[in-house]
Formats: structure tokens, sequence, C-alpha cells
């Protein structure tokens, strides 16, 4: 190996090889040192061609660099632990052999292929490059080898564009634009159709424009071509798309990227030659069908980058049905072996079939849902295994609007139909601008030729990705649905013009900012926004979520505050309602009126008559949402903003308050300048407002108690659940609590009947949790609300705190946003100090979490842990809580 690897920090690589560390496995010919369940060692990759190779599917031989010693390349400053490099040597000897040929030889060379591979599948987020070990020597001798002529320039002209792009930093449209330079002079449309000549010139080129990028000469030394190569493979672990590509799926942990040196097999090599990109399943529907595509003599990347639209697997038996035949047994094989489908790439060596990778393939939350329950069917897996397969968080693909098939909509273009959903939003252009469109609240669809691991930003903030290349299994394909974000690809009609900033489509022209509807099922393109429908569940997914239901010990609640909300959750399999937010009721039309009187009330008699205006108001709320989840338990919050927030503040609504109130507009000023505080969220709000205006509390319990009533006359069970917010002593909740029982029984008896109740309280300040003991002596159940619990415990403002969070998250300060995903450290360590606390005092103490934390997956777990009675969610997020929920049990049963 070159002198560029020798230098390099002993003192810790020294301790390493004395510890034995091994840093890299071999594989060829049936046997192999590593395995399946090595991915945290090998990577997935690594792995997985190690286990093939054990089951004696063809697989080109090689060895795998671990990610071990990708850490370490990282602690030392981006050098070597030492013996890494004697151990390649060693490896890369043993490939000669076992493959018969020589590394740099002319007259029998060996080419290799440097892959990435982390424990975790990460598709084009790392680098890889082929055909290494060519130079101008070696590319004569497999000239004579192969008596291919043209094979061997197409296959130099890519080592030098993958080396120079991945290894060197050379932007790949220096190369591109020499290539398309080329085929334009020869008026040729595809890189196939350049002959031998055209590619030793195309080379030639590439060289030059290697020079004058890098100041040096293409490297000739294959083993300098190697060094190179690990080297920024190690490095690519790190690169802006990986560290994204993480950071967007919460992949942590993990000890870096192993490298993959394989030897070639060659899928351009002639019209015997191909290669292709296959699923046990359609990763689209789940329909158990063998799926992929497939190209006549071209490179892996061929495929996945969508420079060329691929033909579908099914030509493959028509043109080479043996080759078919073997594949088709080495699919079946391979998913019974793994028990779930997979994602395979092959190559086609002059009608000999090679498998160069096999990993759990990535697929839609459709197909997820479908592949579990037949695999069940099929006897693969069992039930629990089935709901572990499926991750909570992509059934947010299943409950999303699809467009109404009743709408006229104006096709302009159609492609394929990549990553199923639907989509509208104004056009972009690029990933930046998707981004930066998305963050000022526009809806965008991000438009591209083909995109690369570099969009990755734009194509998660996009609501759909359109291309005019590529296939099923490109980029733009796998990632989308990777994403549950809608996908049209290939779609050829489109002639995208990035510099005008639009694209044709027949006669239409779309611009920047235009809109247009996306439908990711059918793979069409409609000119315009296109209205959509709620999605229904049923079938497979019903199934799944009963198997889930099953074994799940949590209720899941929703938060909803109209009976629209809460009919929709219920469809979605809720519980009951956990948080019903009262002061949303007051903004609906006439509404805000009679609240503003109340609020412009100088005495408690001006008051409680505003208030008598909102009584059957608030009091027909509640009926009807009572009657909506009939038998269901209701948690109604009472009051909770500072009242500052149901006044206008700006000069000309204040003007159309008075007018419409009928009083001087001074009036309104002076009101709403005397309710201004400096930090409202810790202000006059909450149960201080119940102290201060207890007839405020009062008014809402006698609703909620005379709803209630009413409801059980006509045969309606109820459960209302009253709610306290914001309490931080036991002496605020006593207060409150004796006023509303007065009331209660004053109704029962204006009634002559009564409803059973029970009264409790909201924890969301750390002083309510650390005297939790004492609280739970009068509170008959605790709910978390922790939007405003991580606020206060943190200090941080949820309004303002995203100004530093992107900060702390991208350092490390933070693993994760904590108002996404509940801070189980502390903010946990005070919910679990509350709940043991409040049932040391009351063993039969109802516990709820009621913030946005109540639909994240690892949150449900953590309230499953503590010992929660149920977690609290979005309608939407129902689903999601249910699986997490049951698959939090399994976890802890096992």
């Amino acid at each position: 190996m070159p002198t560029m690897v020798k230098s390099r920090s002993k003192s810790r690589s020294n301790k390493v090889k004395k510890a034995g560390k091994k840093f890299v496995y071999f594989f060829a010919n049936g046997a192999a040192d590593g395995g399946a369940q090595m991915k945290q060692l090998l990577g997935g990759k690594g792995a997985n061609l190690a286990e093939m190779t054990r089951l004696g599917i063809p697989v080109p031989a090689g060895f795998t660099i671990t990610t071990e010693a990708c850490a370490l390349f990282y602690e030392q400053g981006k050098k070597w632990p030492v013996g890494l490099e004697e151990e390649i040597e060693k490896n890369l000897t043993k490939l000669e052999e076992a493959m018969g040929a020589k590394f740099g030889d002319r007259e029998n060379p060996l080419l290799v292929s440097v892959r990435s591979g982390a424990a975790v599948s990460m598709p084009g987020m790392m680098d890889t490059v082929l055909n290494l070990g060519l130079n101008s020597d070696v590319v004569q001798g497999l000239i004579i080898k192969t008596e291919n002529e043209r094979f061997a320039w197409d296959a130099y002209r890519r080592f030098i564009q993958m080396f120079g792009n991945v290894v060197m930093n050379i932007p790949h449209e220096a190369f591109e634009h020499i290539l398309q330079t080329k085929k334009e002079q020869l008026q040729v449309k595809n890189d196939v159709d350049l002959n031998a000549n055209d590619l030793k010139d195309v080379v030639r080129q590439f060289k030059k424009v290697y020079q004058e990028h890098t100041q040096e000469e293409f490297p000739a030394d294959p083993k300098v071509q190697l060094a190179k190569a690990i080297n920024a493979v190690f490095s690519s672990w790190n690169n802006t798309r990986a560290i994204k590509y993480r950071e967007l799926n919460d992949i942590r942990g993990l000890l870096g990227t192993a490298v993959n040196v394989q030897a070639m097999v060659f899928g351009n090599m002639g019209e015997t030659s191909g290669t292709g990109v296959c699923f046990t399943r359609d990763p689209s529907t789940g329909e158990n069908r063998f799926y992929g595509e497939f190209l006549v003599n071209a490179q892996g990347e061929d495929v996945v980058a969508g420079i060329r639209t691929p033909e579908p697997l099914d030509g493959l038996k028509s043109k080479w049905p043996d080759v078919y035949k073997q594949l088709a047994k080495i699919r079946e094989k391979l998913e019974r072996h793994y028990k779930d489908m997979q994602d395979m790439e092959f190559t086609i060596q002059e009608g000999k079939l090679y498998l160069l990778q096999t990993r759990n393939g990535k697929r839609t939350a459709h197909a997820a849902v479908r592949v579990a329950i037949e695999m069940v069917k099929e006897g693969l897996i069992g039930k629990q295994a089935a709901i572990l397969r499926v991750a909570p968080s992509s059934l947010d693909q299943l409950l999303h609007p699809c467009f109404d098939p009743k709408e006229k909509k104006q096709k302009i273009a159609k492609g394929l139909p990549a990553s199923p959903g639907a989509a509208t939003g104004k056009v972009v252009f690029n990933a930046e601008d998707a981004e930066a469109w998305t963050e000022k609240g526009e809806p965008v669809i991000l438009v591209r030729i083909e995109t690369s691991p570099e969009d990755i930003g734009g194509m998660h903030a996009a609501k759909g990705i359109l291309t005019s290349r590529g296939g099923m299994t490109s980029h733009a394909a796998v990632v989308a649905r990777g994403m549950g974000k809608c996908c049209v690809a290939g779609c050829g009609d489109l002639r995208i013009d990035y510099h005008q900033k639009q694209f044709r489509s027949g006669e239409t022209i779309v611009k920047e900012g235009d809109y247009i509807s996306l439908d990711g099922t059918l793979g069409e393109v409609y000119l315009g926004r296109v209205n959509t429908i709620e999605p229904e569940l049923s079938g497979d997914f019903g199934k799944l979520m009963r198997w889930a239901d099953e074994v799940r010990k949590l209720k899941v609640r929703t938060n909803a505050d109209t009976p629209k909300d809460a009919a929709t959750a219920l469809k979605f399999g809720a519980e009951g309602i956990g948080l019903c937010r009262t002061e949303h009721m007051f903004f609906e039309g006439d509404r805000i009126t009679a609240m503003r009187e109340m609020i412009l009330s100088n005495t408690k008699e001006e008051r409680e008559e505003a208030l008598q205006k909102l009584l059957p108001i608030q009091r027909q709320d509640f009926e009807q949402i009572f009657e909506a989840m009939d038998g269901c338990p209701v948690t109604i919050r009472l009051l909770d903003p500072p009242l500052h927030e149901f006044v206008p503040h700006e000069q000309e609504n204040q003007q159309q308050m008075a007018r419409v109130m009928g009083i001087p507009v001074e009036k309104v000023r002076e009101k709403v300048a005397s309710l201004h505080e400096f930090n409202p969220m810790l202000g006059h709000r909450g149960c201080r407002l119940g102290i201060s205006y207890p007839e405020i509390y009062d008014m809402q319990t006698r609703a909620i108690i005379e709803a209630a009533c009413n409801m059980k006359q006509k045969g309606i069970r109820v459960i209302p659940e009253i709610m306290i917010p914001l309490i931080g002593t036991l002496r605020e909740f006593s207060v409150l609590k004796k006023d509303m029982e007065r009331i209660i029984q004053t109704v029962f008896e204006e009634k002559e009947t009564s409803v059973a109740y029970t009264i409790g309280t909201m924890i969301e300040i750390p002083r309510a949790a650390i005297v939790a003991g004492n609280v739970a002596q009068e509170a008959q159940f605790f709910s978390f609300g922790t939007n405003d619990l991580t606020q206060m415990t943190f200090g941080y403002s949820r309004d303002d705190a995203g100004m530093f969070l992107k900060d702390y998250l991208e350092k490390g300060i933070l693993e994760k946003d904590p108002f996404q995903s509940l801070d189980q450290e502390g903010v946990g360590a005070l919910i679990r100090w509350a709940i043991e606390g409040g049932r040391k005092v009351r063993k039969d103490l109802k516990v709820g979490i009621c913030g946005e934390h109540g639909g994240d997956p690892s949150s449900v777990e953590f309230c499953h842990n503590v010992g929660m009675n149920y977690v609290s969610c979005s309608p939407y997020r129902v689903p999601v809580a249910r699986l997490a929920a049951a698959q939090a049990a399994l976890r802890k049963k096992s």
C-alpha cells in the first residue's frame, strides 16, 4: 500500500491490535468468515454477502473491512489503524487466488469494486467505486483477455468518472458534459451507441478533466487507487447526504460504514450481459410477485441512477430463460432464509448470474402491512413478528388523502408509479428551493430530470417528486417509497429546462410556482390542483390493528375538540378523548363576541351575565362530543390560555371589535393593554384564571355536567373527566375542586339525576410532578401535558426554540427535538417520579399523556414502560400509537 496510509497515531491502534481485533473478513467459494448476524461489525451489505456465500449463492469473492476500522479511522484523524494495511494486503492475495487473476496485472487483470455498507441500509447515501484497478496498461490487457475493445474502454471511462467524482470530489457534471457532447457530435442517444474509439477519446478527455481539477495525473498504481477509494468510502460516512439521511430516519449509535472490496463482474460486456435490481415482492403494493428491472449491456449504476430507463424483469424471462429460472430460485431461497422481502442486485456476465447484494427491501407502508399479513398466512412468520415488522411511523402513509375520483383532472403526462399516494404543490426545480419554499409554508413538488443523493433534503421537504428519467428502482423511487412521498418517475414526455425553470409536456408549459398534482399510484401528472378524499382503512390494515390490539396494554385516546375530530379518531380506533380543549370552541362564529364581553366586564356580575350567553353554546358542544364518543371516556380541559389570546392586537381589528360590540375603541385598547404580560405562557392562565375568576370554571363545569345529564336521559352513556390545567400546588387544585363539586351537586339536584364523573389535573409544571404525591390526595387522574412540561423543564420557549434547536441537534447536544420525541432522561424522570408518588397515595390513579408525544412511537414505548394507562394523540396518529403500544408490550415481554 502507498505511504499515504502509513502516517498514523499508534497508541490507540496498538492497543486495538493487542486486544486481537480483526479488521478484514473474507468470503469466497461457499465459505465466509462472517455471516448475517454480524451486521454491526460488517455492515448490512458485508454481512449479507458473507451469508449468501455460505448459502451457496453465486457471489463474486471479496472481503469486508469492518465498521470498527471506520470508527478508528475517524478517531485517529482519518488515518488507518495499525494492522489494517497488512490485513488488506493478505486478503487481496487471497482474492487473487480465488479469482485466478492478479491485481494490476496486464496479462490477467483483477478489477474490484469498492462499496460502502452500514449496519442499517442507507441506499445511495454513501459512496461506491467500480472497475478499480484499471490503468493505460491494464486496459490493453483487458482488451486482449476479453476480445472486447469497446467493453474495456467503457469500463475505463466509468472508472475514471466514478473515481474522480467519489474520491476526488470532481463534479459529476464535468464528466457528464464531455459524454453528452460526444453523443451530440455523433448524433446518438445512449452511451451504448458509442464505439470503442469514441470511448477511448472520452477516456482521454476524462483524464484531462481529472488533471485540471486535481492538479495531478490520474493514478496508475492500482494499490494507490484502492487506498484512496477505501478512504473515500470511510469519509462518505460523514458526507452531507449521509448525515441528513441518518437524521431524517433517526439512525443513531452506529460505528460507521464497512467497506466491501469485491471482484468485479461485468454487465457491460455486450448483448449476453446485463444488470438489474429485483425485489422478492412488489415494494409498492406488497403483492407476492417477482418484481424488478434490468438493462442489457450495462453496469449497476445505470439502473439505480436512472441514466437509462430499464426493462421490467418479466423481459428477462424471455431473453435469458435459464438465468431467470436461476434468479427465481434464489429469490425463493433468500426470502425463506431471511423471512422478509428482499431487495437484490444482480449482474449477468456473458450468460452467468452473480448476486451482488441482498437486504431487507424498503417498502411503502401499504406494502409493509400486506407483506406482514401474507407472510403469516404463508407460515413464514408469526403474528407477533408481523406486528414488529411494520414501523409505526410509516402508517402515516396510509392515513392521508388520495385524489377524489369524481374530480376533473387535466392529465399532461404519464410516467411510472414509483411511490403511491397523491400530492399537490407548486413546482420547484432544485432541492434548495424545495426546502426554502417549504419553510415559508408553500407546498412544493420537486421536479428533476433525475434525483441524486444530494437532493435528499429537498425530497424530504417536498409533497411529491417528479422525474423525467429513471425506473421503479431508481434513486427517486427508492427514497420516495422509504419516505412515504408520492413519486412519479421516468416521465419521458417531460422536457425539463433548469435554466428557464420550466418544463414542457407536449404543448403545455409549466413554470416554477405553477401548481401540478401527482398520482403516484397511477403514475399520472395533472395540471393545477386536484381535491382529495379521506382514506378508508380495512382489510390487511384492519387485521394488523386487531392483532396489535390483542397484545397492547396501553389504551389509545385522541385529542379532539369537535365531533368531527372525534368521529375521525373513532374510525381510526380511538378509545376515548384524552384532551378536549375548550378554548378552541370560543373562536367559532359569534361565540368570540360573548367571550370578549366577558373579558371586558369589570365586575363578577357582568362576567356572569356574559358567561350565561356562552353556557348553552358550551353545553351543546359537549353534548355533541358525548354523543359522538358514546360510552367512551372524555377528558375535558377547562380554559387554559391567557385572556389576551381572545382579543385583537392590531388597530384595525380593535376598531372592528368596538363596532361589533358598540363600545368606544379606547375601551378595547385599554383592556388589551391591561392584559399584556411579559411572559404570558408563565402568566395569568390555566387554573390561575379559575382562581381569579371562578365564575369561568363554574360555567364550564355546569355546561359539562348538564350536557352529561342530558345525554344520559337520551340513553347515551357518558364518562366525563374534568381536568384542571396548570396546577403547581395541592391547594390550587383543592380550591377549584371544591367549587366544581358544589356546581355539580347543584346540577344533579336540578336535573334530578346524576352521572359518574372524575376530576383530575394536567401535570405540566415541574413542581406539580415533584409534589404529585400530595396532589393525588385530591386528584383522581393525572394527564401529563408534555408540551408545557418539556418547555418548563428545559426552559425552552416552544415558539422560539426553533432558532437554536437545529444547532443543538447538529452538534449532538441533543439527540432528538424534545418537543417531537419525549426527553426520557429529564422530563421522563419527572414523569416517573410523579407516577410513583401519585400511586403511593392513590393506587388506582389513572395516568395518561396528552401532549404531541402521545403519537410518537418512542414516547409511546416510554409511556408503556412507566405504567401509564393511556396515551392521547391527534386523530390521524391513533393507529401509529396503537401499533407502537403493541410493539412496546412485545419488546418488554421478550
